[in-house]
C-alpha cells in the first residue's frame, strides 16, 4: 500500500482521523492524499466565480486541518475536487492508483446516534477501494491481532487479501477468522479459499442471524485490534444498500475496521 486517501469531512473529529493515518502510513512508509470535495455552485447574473472561492476556502480549510497534526514527515499532498466524494474519489483513483482509504465513521453528521454517517457510507457503498474506518477519538497502536469475519469463504477476484497482507508482513499480526453461518449459509460457504486459510491463526464459527450480529457475539469475549470483512452487498453491510447511514443501535465498532473488495 503505497497510496492513502483520508478524505476530510467537517466533524471535529477530522484531526484524530488524519493523525492516525500519518501514523499508519509511516509504519507502511506510504503516501497520504489528503483529500475534501466540495459542491458546485451556480447563480445566474453573478460576476463572481464562487467556485474558485470555495476551492480557495476548501484547501485553505485542509492545510488548517494538516496544520495541527503532527506530519512525521509523511509525505502529504492536498486534493480538493468539485463533486460528491465518491464520484471525485473513483476519478482520484483512476489518476492516481488509490490502495486504501481511511476515513471516520462519520465524516459529516453531528448525530450521536449514528455509527457511519451518509458520506462515509455513501464512500463505502460506491467505491470498490480498501477503506480503513478509524473509530473517533481512536489512537493509533500496533496492530497485534485481527479478526477476519465472513460468511462465504469463497474469493472470486484477485488480490482482494492484499491490504491484510500488507498488515500481516508490517506488523507480524496474528489473524483469527470467524466464520458466522447464516440462514442462507451452504456447504461450499464453509470451504476456505486458500489464500484465507494460508493467513488464519484460528477459526472460530458461529450460527448467527446475519454476519453483523456473529461479529457482535465474538466480540463480546474477544477483544483483537482490528476488525476486517468484505464489502459484500449481501454480506457484512447489506444494510448499505437499504441506506447510506448505520445507526450505533444497527451496529458499532470501536476497533478499526478495515473493509475489503467485494468477492461476490
Amino acid at each position: 500500500m503505497k497510496h492513502i486517501l483520508v478524505p476530510i469531512g467537517s466533524s471535529e473529529n477530522s484531526k484524530n482521523t488524519l493523525q492516525y493515518a500519518i501514523n499508519f502510513a509511516k509504519e507502511i512508509n506510504a503516501k497520504i492524499f489528503v483529500f475534501r470535495a466540495y459542491k458546485v455552485v451556480s447563480r445566474a447574473g453573478s460576476i463572481i466565480n464562487m467556485n474558485e472561492i470555495i476551492e480557495r476556502e476548501t484547501k485553505l480549510y485542509i492545510r488548517t486541518i494538516i496544520s495541527s497534526v503532527n506530519t512525521k514527515n509523511v509525505d502529504l499532498k492536498i486534493i480538493s475536487a468539485k463533486g460528491s466524494p465518491s464520484d471525485s474519489i473513483k476519478a482520484i483513483d483512476k489518476e492516481l492508483g488509490i490502495d486504501l482509504i481511511i476515513l471516520g465513521p462519520k465524516s459529516n453528521s453531528i448525530k450521536d446516534n449514528v455509527f457511519l454517517g451518509n458520506t462515509s457510507g455513501s464512500i463505502i457503498k460506491q467505491t470498490e477501494i480498501p477503506t480503513l474506518i478509524v473509530p473517533e477519538s481512536y489512537i493509533f497502536k500496533p496492530i497485534s491481532t485481527i479478526l477476519l469475519a465472513f460468511k462465504s469463504g469463497i474469493i472470486n477476484k484477485d488480490g482482494v487479501l492484499n491490504p491484510l497482507n500488507s498488515l500481516v508482513k508490517t506488523f507480524t499480526s496474528k489473524v483469527d477468522l470467524l466464520l458466522v453461518k447464516t440462514p442462507e449459509h451452504t456447504e461450499k460457504d464453509s470451504i476456505l479459499n486458500k489464500d484465507i486459510d494460508s493467513i488464519k491463526n484460528s477459526l472460530t464459527t458461529l450460527s448467527n442471524k446475519t454476519t453483523f450480529q456473529g461479529v457482535l457475539e465474538y466480540l463480546e469475549n474477544n477483544n483483537p485490534d482490528m476488525l476486517c470483512v468484505f464489502r459484500r452487498n449481501r454480506g457484512f453491510f447489506k444494510k448499505l444498500w437499504e441506506k447510506n447511514a448505520i445507526l450505533k443501535s444497527e451496529f458499532y465498532c470501536d476497533i478499526p475496521l478495515l473493509i475489503l473488495n467485494g468477492t461476490k
